[in-house]
């Protein structure tokens, strides 16, 4: 970062420790010189307990409201993801503002579940060499004294009652064994996880066919895209999907090689953003002139309140 003598050095000393805006912002030019449209970061932590929620799009609108998008928008996320509809609000929002009415996904490091739903809402994704995206079948998390104990995968939840249900129904011998497992399932909370599974991708097919895969019949993009719909192919949510799989699915994707002029930017402004949602703030929007926070982790430190 340039030095500012109008700065007394204390201060940029802190700001540099701390990762402040003004560390970033030369990277922002940079990287706008280079793809000719407007660069905005959109990072979530990876070690707080956040979501991409609605007040997300709320935050990015009010900052794509203060600046020129004239020439197109390039959003950078790194997310581990969170609500789906939330998902579908941060897509309109970026293609209404947009000057060109679409913008770029640039994934530098991971954009999973509904950060990889945002993703299917641009018209090009530009990935770093070992960028993933993931599956985006909802994920159903069980509390115990108000923290997580275990996570399953609707879709499989689902599944093992539709093949319980099924067994029973052609069982000729003993239901008994059946019928205790099966008392096990809620058949209202399963119309609930249907829903949920049917939303997720209608989001994302909808989504992609008003986009980057516009001009395809609805039922060949479920079928393009079916390693993201279900984990049927991944085995795990979580599994990373690079790009040449998620290429292979019919994405618009530039994968970034590791000596393009272009990667050195992308990563620097990747890690500073990244490491700052890491240690001083869970929720990150910036441009090169605006930066909006949410979640002061310093703060729930010294409150007690960090995760364990």
């Amino acid at each position: 970062m340039p030095k500012n003598p109008e700065i007394p050095v204390i201060a940029q000393v802190l700001n540099e420790q701390c990762q402040g805006h003004e560390t970033r912002k030369t990277l922002f030019q940079k990287l706008e010189k280079n793809l000719g449209r407007t660069v905005v970061t959109f990072f979530t932590s990876f070690l707080y307990p956040v979501s991409i929620e609605d007040a997300d799009a709320d935050m990015l609108e009010g900052l794509l409201q203060k600046i020129d998008l004239s020439n197109g928008l390039a959003l950078m996320i790194n997310s581990p993801g969170g609500y789906g509809l939330a998902a579908e609000r941060i897509i309109n929002v970026c293609r209404s503002y947009s000057g060109t009415g679409d913008f770029w996904a640039i994934v530098p490091g991971k954009a999973k579940s509904a950060a990889t739903m945002i993703c299917f809402g641009s018209c090009k994704m530009m990935m770093g060499p070992i960028a993933e995206l993931g599956a985006i079948d909802p994920q159903l998390t069980l509390y115990e004294n108000d923290k997580p104990s275990k996570r399953f995968s609707v879709y499989n939840v689902v599944k093992s009652y539709e093949d319980l249900f099924n067994r029973a129904v052609k069982e000729k011998g003993n239901l008994q064994p059946y019928l205790q497992q099966l008392s096990n399932y809620d058949e209202r909370e399963i119309k609930e996880y249907r829903s949920a599974l049917d939303l997720s991708e209608d989001i994302a097919i909808k989504t992609l066919a008003s986009g980057m895969m516009k001009g395809n019949k609805e039922d060949k993009i479920k079928e393009d895209i079916k390693i993201f719909l279900t984990p049927e192919k991944m085995k795990v949510h979580g599994r990373p999907i690079y790009s040449e799989e998620a290429s292979s699915c019919g994405l618009n994707i530039d994968t970034l090689k590791i000596k393009d002029k272009l990667w050195p930017i992308i990563y620097e402004l990747y890690f500073r953003t990244n490491h700052y949602v890491s240690t001083m703030v869970a929720k990150c929007i910036e441009s090169y002139n605006y930066s909006f926070t949410a979640g002061n982790i310093f703060d729930e430190v010294k409150h007690g309140k960090k995760s364990q």
